[in-house]
């Protein structure tokens, strides 16, 4: 978790819940919130002009939503759409700021998990780059562990569906579901009862 609950909502955060497909944000509006899941999962996604969706990553509990933009005066790059049943915290971008003066640590807390977050970016960019879709699927999947704190083998569950990591990689489903099968053959990863564990 980025930040305490309670300590959310001694500073004024109110919980907020969502149903699937419901938007907490859309591309080019305002950051005014910072957003917290309690329970849940979302995705970041972006719409192209030919109508495909490119999902940017997918939030589960105890993330916080797009963050760094109340760090900049720039309108969202994308959307905040609810994948399951969540709740969220949200808290106005004036006393999140409060929050932080007042808790030097929480602020430097932010900073590394968005250094850490900006890395795994880097390393998701340069393996979606790649021809080889194994090294695309690799590096989301080491992206989403990542959040983790459990490193060991097939610790991991991948909670997206193959159709939601071939837009993650840019990739067709029809080649994922092939790769993921390889690489369950390479003993990369498990499949139990449809269930990706990474």
């Amino acid at each position: 978790m980025l930040i305490d609950n309670d300590l959310l909502i001694q500073y004024g955060a109110k919980e907020e819940t969502f149903r699937p497909g419901d938007i907490i944000f859309a591309e080019d509006s305002t950051p005014k919130y910072y957003y917290q899941l309690t329970s849940g999962r979302v995705k970041l996604n972006h719409i192209d002009e030919a109508g495909k969706e490119f999902i940017q990553t997918i939030l589960t509990v105890g993330q916080s939503v797009c963050e760094l933009m109340l760090f900049i005066d720039e309108c969202y790059p994308v959307n905040a759409i609810v994948l399951t049943p969540c709740t969220i915290l949200k808290i106005p971008k004036k006393y999140f700021f409060k929050l932080l003066d007042d808790h030097h640590q929480i602020s430097l807390d932010i900073n590394k998990f968005l250094a850490e977050r900006l890395y795994q970016k880097f390393l998701m960019l340069q393996n979606n780059s790649s021809l080889n879709p194994e090294v695309r699927l690799l590096g989301i999947f080491k992206y989403m562990k990542s959040f983790t704190e459990d490193k060991e083998a097939y610790s991991f569950e991948v909670l997206v569906t193959r159709k939601d990591l071939a837009s993650l990689t840019g990739l067709r489903t029809e080649t994922v579901i092939r790769t993921v099968k390889k690489m369950e053959e390479n003993k990369i990863l498990k499949i139990n009862n449809g269930k990706i564990l990474f």
